[in-house]
């Protein structure tokens, strides 16, 4: 039995630029340049979306808050 709770989503949906407000995408833009990428967006019912970014390595990753910035300390379980 799966522990999956996406139900067939997608961790980055195809209509990403809707999850995203202006500065996040700004800020993704910003930091795509130094090698990170769109981890997932948790869409959980009825809560705050969030944004999961994770650096080229993958040994660290980080939150795009609602406001743009990175936030490199989130207070996040993963499964990885």
């Amino acid at each position: 039995m799966s522990d999956d709770k996406r139900k067939g989503d997608k961790p980055i949906p195809d209509d990403v630029k809707n999850y995203l407000n202006d500065a996040q995408i700004a800020e993704l833009h910003t930091i795509e340049g130094f090698g990170w990428e769109l981890k997932f967006i948790r869409r959980p019912l009825f809560q705050e979306r969030l944004v999961v970014v994770v650096n080229p390595d993958g040994s660290s990753i980080g939150v795009l808050e609602d406001d743009g910035r990175l936030n490199l300390d989130p207070n996040i379980e993963t499964r990885e």
